[in-house]
């Protein structure tokens, strides 16, 4: 299961990123790593970006790249 399948109000944890380089350095500096817990909070009306809450704060980010991260 990928970030971008989680419905709004559940909780999921990282278990990869299935992305290399430039790309998988820009997730992981937003603070999306192994382990971490991810809140669904909300997701745009057409459907990006979705919304998400992790380590305490709100971040957006885009379905091209929650279809990259897997969780459980």
């Amino acid at each position: 299961m990928t970030l971008k399948e989680v419905k709004i109000g559940q909780t999921a944890t990282v278990v990869k990123i299935n992305s290399t380089g430039p790309v998988k350095r820009r997730i992981m500096d937003m603070g999306i790593t192994k382990g971490i817990e991810i809140f669904v909070r909300k997701v745009a009306p057409l459907g990006d970006p979705i919304e998400i809450t992790v380590r305490g704060y709100e971040l957006s980010i885009r379905k091209e790249d929650a279809a990259l991260i897997d969780v459980k």
